[in-house]
């Protein structure tokens, strides 16, 4: 198994690798990774690169469960070799656990199906999808604590927070002496920097570790997609054509162009430029094929961008206004 780089997360013991694997497409209907067999392939591959930070959530699948349900068997005899991260309490999730998606009700049986699913006695990083504004954050932060000295989940994080939540679920862990979270997930790439605003200020002041969903924003930023189309088989051009369509093209040719001038691909100018984020532990593309997740893994230690490559990535795409 190759060795990829480890970086904590946080402030915390919790190591992980710098390129993860983000498992959304387990299960999902129309990949390759529908199926047990296709999704053991990707695990197989990612294991084998050094991809072991896996994160993923009980709603992934056609059917609700089905990420985590397909994972569990492909890992049998592998738990150990990987850091499992799942999420629970997504706002539009439709599991009939009772109560609030961050109340102790809803966290105690979210927990037990996804352990059952995954068939794992623990869960390395468990993490709150989406923010519950009807339950108090000491209950939500009280039910987790409970997980982790039973064992059932090593760290806590969360998804989707906003700057100010972030501080809340700081301020009253510590006024609790609960456990805190560890880490934030949120949405961030080249084409989508809103997190720089308060996101990850507020990762920095409050020690969390940070990972970027759709960091390579459904592949445009991979090289793959031109003016012209795209591979016929992606996702984007089969489901989600507007975002080719509408895509800023000029600045993605700039960026060929950036990348071309400096003989490196696309992908590995884009792992180089998010690894380059000193608050960032991870980056969890998602893969449906081994050939995927392999280049993804070799692209994350390709290259080091300087100062001048993040000036110049920055006229490209510039970062958003700081926040007052």
């Amino acid at each position: 198994m190759t060795e990829l780089q480890q970086r904590r997360v946080g402030a915390s013991g919790l190591l992980v690798s710098a390129v993860g694997l983000g498992c959304n497409n387990f299960g999902r209907s129309g990949t390759a990774t529908e199926t047990l067999e296709g999704t053991r392939a990707v695990l197989d591959a990612a294991i084998d690169a050094g991809v072991t930070f896996l994160d993923t959530a009980d709603m992934y699948g056609k059917e609700p469960g089905l990420s985590e349900t397909l994972m569990g068997e492909a890992l049998r005899g592998q738990r150990d070799e990987v850091v499992l991260a799942t999420k629970f309490g997504h706002s539009g999730a439709p599991f009939p656990y009772g109560g609030s998606n961050g109340s102790r009700t809803y966290v105690k049986r979210a927990v037990e199906a996804s352990l059952r699913r995954l068939q794992t006695d623990w869960i390395d990083l468990y993490q709150l999808h989406t923010p519950d504004n009807e339950t108090p954050m000491d209950e939500t932060l009280d039910a987790l604590a409970d997980l982790v000295r039973e064992g059932k989940v090593r760290y806590i994080g969360h998804s989707n927070f906003s700057g100010w939540q972030m501080a809340e679920a700081h301020f009253v862990a510590r006024e609790r002496h609960a456990v805190p979270y560890v880490s934030a997930q949120n949405e961030y790439s080249l084409l989508a920097r809103g997190a720089e605003r308060n996101v990850l200020r507020a990762a920095r002041r409050y020690g969390l570790g940070f990972f970027p969903y759709f960091p390579l924003q459904n592949g445009l930023l991979t090289g793959k997609f031109t003016r012209a189309g795209g591979p016929d088989d992606s996702r984007i051009m089969r489901q989600r054509p507007h975002v080719w369509k509408n895509a800023p093209w000029d600045a993605l040719d700039a960026y060929q162009a950036f990348c071309d001038e400096r003989g490196i691909t696309m992908l590995q100018a884009t792992y180089g430029w998010l690894l380059s984020r000193p608050e960032l532990s991870s980056v969890i593309a998602g893969a449906t094929r081994p050939e995927q997740v392999r280049a993804n893994a070799a692209a994350g230690s390709a290259w080091t961008p300087d100062a001048a490559d993040l000036a110049a990535i920055d006229a490209l795409f510039p970062p958003p206004e700081p926040a007052v």
